[in-house]
């Protein structure tokens, strides 16, 4: 298998289409084929004819077009995106399966904020110390632990479960990903604070702000799609 995001196509600039065809013709010769992964789809596979793509972003996309253009048994695409409006016609049309993984409920919101609360405030790990590694060596030596920044676990003053469920239950319409980033907030503003500690005002004020600000994302948001029509 192999895995990759959209945005990783942009900086191979004109050998993206070479590395392409690279990685299809090495899928033909495999007796397993190829499981090709592409996170953030719409970075690479987005409509033709806009000026947001680079005409070498371009290029690769219909390279990979016209490798995906008949059935085969040595490739399978699967892709993710948060903006499916924004794919090109030719990929939808490649596209045999949707499936939809809806924003978290309220009890799924609260075992992502306890989830992330234990390992970025309790264990104080890096933010991103899951962000994975660009070359082959590096993966390497992150696993073996080369390169990580030591946890610095914060101390807790006076949170408890129930305010944890208040996060959760104020938060509607979060993804994982903003409640992972609310909650390197909090790891941020307790190593700044006089004292060094998480507490519930604390939790409470970076909260609303990111409630705040989610909202004004989703204000600017719908006033972009309104601007598309």
């Amino acid at each position: 298998y192999a895995l990759m995001t959209g945005g990783d196509v942009a900086p191979l600039g004109a050998s993206a289409v070479t590395k392409i065809h690279e990685m299809f013709d090495w899928a033909g010769t495999s007796r397993k084929g190829l499981l090709l992964f592409i996170d953030e789809a719409d970075a690479f596979l987005a409509k033709r004819g806009g000026n947001v793509a680079s005409q070498e972003t371009r290029s690769a996309l219909n390279a990979l077009l016209y490798r995906t253009g008949e059935m085969s048994r040595d490739v399978t695409l699967v892709m993710a995106t948060n903006r499916p409006e924004d794919l090109d016609s030719a990929v939808l049309d490649r596209v045999d399966e949707t499936m939809e993984f809806a924003l978290p409920d309220e009890e799924t919101r609260f075992r992502l904020v306890k989830q992330y609360f234990d390992k970025l405030i309790v264990r104080g790990a890096d933010p991103g110390d899951e962000q994975p590694s660009r070359t082959f060596l590096g993966g390497i030596m992150k696993t073996l632990g080369f390169g990580k920044i030591p946890d610095r676990p914060v101390p807790v003053n006076g949170v408890t479960e129930e305010h944890l469920r208040d996060v959760a239950k104020k938060t509607v319409g979060f993804s994982g990903r903003e409640i992972s980033k609310l909650m390197a907030s909090v790891q941020s503003s307790a190593h700044g604070s006089d004292d060094g500690a998480a507490t519930p005002e604390m939790l409470n004020t970076m909260t609303q702000f990111k409630i705040q600000e989610h909202a004004n994302k989703t204000k600017a948001f719908a006033a972009e799609g309104a601007n598309k029509k």
